[in-house]
């Protein structure tokens, strides 16, 4: 069964129609690129699937349900998690802290006043697998807000990854990086996907992580579908290439 299908939504503020009738499936298992050049509408696209907007017109469908109507919060407990382009931490809590919030959300913990012995030992080691997994465990105990960029996305997508999605959103998860940083997230997705079976969406401005990563990719212009494939598909679409240089389409 198809895991996400976005039919036909729009979204209207006003006079601006800021996503015209776009419409995308993702099969369980899929790494998916949504580009296009600035204000394409990719990011109100990406608060569409996740709660954070409602379409004007059109429906969300999730595992076969429609979620159109659902708060974000609801979103996540049906397995919907996302990232943003600005990096949404603790900055004052260790790594370890921030995950451990993350689980303890994940795992209904935080509405109880105290948690038995068995229950923090499963956060504990739930926190454990996540350091490990992102090998930001020689950290573990520093600031957030003392750490590069890179490990601050590192542990927001880790803190998303404690949600137990089974479909994960990346808005720009490499906005502002430089080589390595860039490279060492690009790894860390690549690892989510493959070991942990995630399906992936994600916004990326840098076409080498797009190319690199993705099954298949979806191009925005202007709020409008303008094409979609393979990564060789896309390199070759001459719509896409008038797009990005900003040419009106032969």
């Amino acid at each position: 069964m198809t895991l996400l299908r976005v039919e036909k939504v729009s979204k209207h503020f006003g006079s601006l129609i800021a996503v015209n009738d776009v419409s995308m499936t993702v099969e369980p298992g899929e790494l998916r690129a949504v580009i296009g050049p600035n204000g394409a509408g990719k990011t109100t696209f990406f608060n569409l699937i996740s709660g954070f907007l409602t379409p004007t017109f059109g429906r969300v469908m999730f595992d076969g349900e429609d979620v159109t109507q659902l708060l974000p919060a609801r979103r996540v407990w049906r397995g919907i998690a996302r990232t943003f382009q600005i990096t949404e931490v603790f900055p004052e809590l260790t790594i370890r802290e921030n995950l451990r919030i993350a689980v303890e959300v994940a795992s209904g913990y935080r509405l109880r006043v105290w948690q038995s012995q068995d229950a923090d030992g499963e956060v504990k080691a739930r926190v454990v697998d996540l350091l490990e997994m992102s090998g930001l465990t020689e950290k573990a105990d520093r600031l957030v807000g003392e750490l590069a960029h890179g490990d601050q996305r590192a542990t927001e997508i880790m803190m998303a990854l404690a949600l137990k999605p089974r479909l994960l959103l990346l808005d720009e998860p490499t906005a502002g990086m430089g080589d390595q940083e860039t490279y060492d997230i690009t790894q860390l997705i690549r690892k989510l996907h493959r070991d942990q079976k995630l399906t992936i969406v994600l916004i990326e401005h840098d076409m080498r992580v797009v190319f690199h990563l993705a099954d298949r990719i979806m191009v925005l212009d202007q709020g409008k579908f303008l094409a979609e494939g393979t990564p060789q598909d896309i390199a070759a679409n001459e719509a896409v290439q008038a797009a990005y240089l900003g040419k009106a389409a032969a």
